[in-house]
């Protein structure tokens, strides 16, 4: 189905090289101390935020890819608009807010706000939240289809490559090699687009050989369907990599600034990807299994050596957040539930916890993948159920006006979870057709948004101005 020349080996093979040497660069300094080791000393200047934080956001582009081939332009105003809107409103009023309460990671935020047994329920959510599975899943697919290794080996060397250098480099590697595959994944994709123009044909070409629909910012979607990919948008407010990047930010302005700048990138790159999502469905209309489409587009339009760069491309927009997952994982592991839970607290310590974490996440990310192999159901699956207890709870963390109180955030993050895995049970066990359109994540923010107007009303801050 996919042939590699080897030059499109030998290029793959070198991307691979070159991250390692790269990621193990920062092995050979002295290790600092636990701000240094997870945060990069809090000196992250503003292009290598841009640079990480853009990286990082696309670890899903065979996702992207199969959306885009299934959903036409619906792709990009369910995963491209929504994520820009709530970005831009991050920077304004989040990012300088939490770069100065120099903290390490979301929990510390929700416990000094709501106390430790709030801290450590959610410290198990976010846990689950960055779990790099998804992801691991895809990278070991790719190699799976490059070199014809068997898919359980395939994901122990995706899980393996994704967290050797972050051991001993901690964050600075996870920086130093998402700045490289930044490049690696615009020149990979602008390739791919600049050829299928010259050689595929113009936006005449897609007009003509895609449905109408694809071609329709919302297809043929409900609008019910539309709200529910928005509101799984909010999930931009709770993701601990934009949290971590901020606390690692020199300042608050350049965690701000780096955010609005990234979403310009972000814009370019949802055009190359949504545009060669477009070509291969125009160009190979009857595909079987859609989230192939980028791979399989490339090896109708490219050449022996930019396959390869192209392959190069995928690997790099995958790994810069698996890695960036891994490691996240992996603090929250070993900062946020080793650390906290022993008598003797040593900063010290906090580096060995951390990479202990990212042994276990690497493990468990493994046995996912391989027992659940869809990246789609991963995703449903993390996100509906562990999103909705813990988002609204942010907020009041840094706008004392929506704050509640310790015994309500409990059973916010409690009850929004549970709420939500209930929700999932029932859906796939029910036959009501208008009952299954409603999404568990949706019951979750509501549950989890009672409980929190109830907890406002109750602490007497419902009308208060007073930050």
């Amino acid at each position: 189905m996919v042939s590699f020349s080897s030059l499109d080996i030998l290029i793959i093979s070198l991307f691979f090289l070159v991250i390692l040497i790269i990621g193990l660069i920062p092995a050979r300094e002295k290790e600092g101390d636990a701000s240094e080791y997870l945060l990069s000393g809090r000196k992250v200047g503003l292009w290598l935020f841009v640079l990480t934080n853009v990286s990082t956001w696309y670890g899903g582009i065979l996702g992207v890819g199969e959306f885009t081939y299934r959903s036409g332009l619906l792709s990009w105003f369910t995963q491209g608009l929504p994520y820009y809107i709530f970005a831009i409103i991050f920077a304004f009023f989040f990012a300088e807010k939490i770069r100065n309460a120099t903290l390490f990671t979301i929990p510390d935020k929700i416990e000094i706000t709501y106390g430790k047994k709030a801290g450590i329920i959610s410290s198990f959510l976010i846990f689950i939240l960055v779990s790099p599975a998804p992801y691991i899943l895809m990278i070991g697919n790719l190699i799976q289809l490059v070199f014809g290794i068997d898919l359980f080996w395939s994901l122990i060397a995706a899980a393996f490559f994704s967290s050797i250098y972050l051991m001993k480099g901690g964050y600075k590697s996870d920086l130093y090699t998402d700045a490289v595959q930044f490049f690696i994944m615009f020149i990979g994709f602008i390739l791919i687009v600049v050829i299928s123009y010259l050689k595929v044909g113009d936006y005449n070409f897609l007009r003509n050989n895609l449905p109408a629909t694809h071609l329709k910012l919302t297809g043929d979607a409900s609008i019910v369907y539309v709200i529910v990919w928005f509101l799984i948008a909010l999930w931009t407010f709770a993701d601990p990599g934009f949290h971590q990047r901020c606390y690692a930010a020199k300042n608050g302005k350049i965690a701000k600034h780096g955010i609005l700048i990234s979403v310009i990138f972000w814009i370019l790159f949802d055009f190359l990807t949504t545009s060669t999502g477009l070509y291969s469905r125009a160009l190979i209309p009857e595909l079987k299994n859609p989230v192939l489409s980028f791979p399989l587009y490339a090896e109708k339009v490219l050449g022996s050596g930019l396959k390869g760069i192209f392959y190069a491309a995928l690997f790099a927009t995958i790994i810069s957040t698996s890695n960036s997952f891994l490691f996240l994982s992996g603090t929250t592991f070993g900062r946020d539930f080793i650390y906290k839970l022993k008598k003797e607290k040593r900063e010290d310590k906090i580096p060995m916890y951390t990479r202990s974490g990212i042994f276990v996440s690497a493990v468990l990310s493994v046995i996912l993948a391989y027992n659940i192999q869809s990246v789609i159901s991963l995703w449903y699956l993390i996100g509906s159920i562990c999103i909705p207890g813990i988002i609204i709870l942010i907020f009041g963390a840094y706008y004392e006006k929506i704050k509640v109180s310790e015994n309500y955030a409990i059973a916010e993050l409690i009850l929004g979870v549970i709420s939500s895995f209930i929700w999932f049970i029932i859906k796939h066990n029910i036959s009501i057709e208008w009952l299954k359109e409603i999404e568990p994540m949706v019951v979750g923010l509501v549950t989890s948004l009672i409980v929190h107007l109830i907890g406002v009303k109750n602490s007497g801050r419902m009308f208060s101005f007073n930050k």
